[in-house]
Formats: structure tokens, sequence, C-alpha cells
């Protein structure tokens, strides 16, 4: 779940990130994360699309997010409609708090009713790919 890890271990990689990446085009596998085409390549696990795995999150998660106040379900959401437009790479780009979808839910102040917003992505994250 580290960004930092998580380069580390797509560059370790033979062929590095863009192997993985090749192997998503070849294989047709565009609308899946790089979590999930690396877990069915490295342990046999069965692939998830991204819109698949945040509708697994939505569902799976219902008594969490109806237990937060709701402008901070909201921005939890529309981190989750992040990671559907762009995977991993979306939840862990720099101007993610930033796009007009997380700041119109509520932002970062919606997200400080959870706690540290940081922790809060990394809970968002932890939750969505267990789904």
């Amino acid at each position: 779940m580290n960004p930092k890890e998580r380069r580390k271990l797509l560059n370790s990689l033979p062929g590095g990130e863009s192997s993985v990446l090749r192997w998503r085009e070849l294989e047709s596998l565009q609308d899946c994360d790089l979590y999930d085409v690396l877990g069915e390549l490295g342990y046999s696990l069965i692939r998830q699309t991204r819109v698949n795995r945040a509708e697994a999150f939505t569902y799976n998660q219902l008594l969490w997010l109806n237990d937060m106040p709701e402008v901070s379900a909201a921005t939890v959401k529309a981190l989750v409609r992040q990671f559907v437009k762009a995977g991993t790479d979306g939840l862990e780009n720099s101007k993610l708090f930033q796009t007009p979808e997380v700041t119109t839910a509520g932002g970062l102040e919606a997200l400080r009713l959870l706690g540290k917003p940081a922790d809060v992505l990394l809970d968002v994250k932890v939750r969505l790919f267990a789904a």
C-alpha cells in the first residue's frame, strides 16, 4: 500500500513496470488495476475490474460509510471514483485531493472529520483491495 514500496516492487520486475503495463494491454485488461493483473499473474487470484472492485467496496463497506458523517462518506466515495478512473496511480496522485470531484464532495476538511487524511486514504485503499 505504500507508494514507494509499490514503485520499488514494480521496478524490480523483469522489464520493470512497463512489462506489466504491456501485459495488461496485450491481454486487454486496461479496465483492471495493476494490483489485479499482478495478483492474477503471481498468485492466481481472480482479477476484478476497477469498476467491480469499487462496487464491491461500496457494498462491503456500507456500514462503515453509513457510520461516518455524510460529507465524509461522499468524499470517500469520490476517492473510490478516482480509483475507477485511474487505478492505484489515481489514488497516489499528488493532486488527488485537488480533483474537482473530491473537493466538491467535501475534500480534506471532510476527511479530517475521520482523522488524518493520509491515514483515511490508506484505510480506503486497504478496504478497497480487500473488496
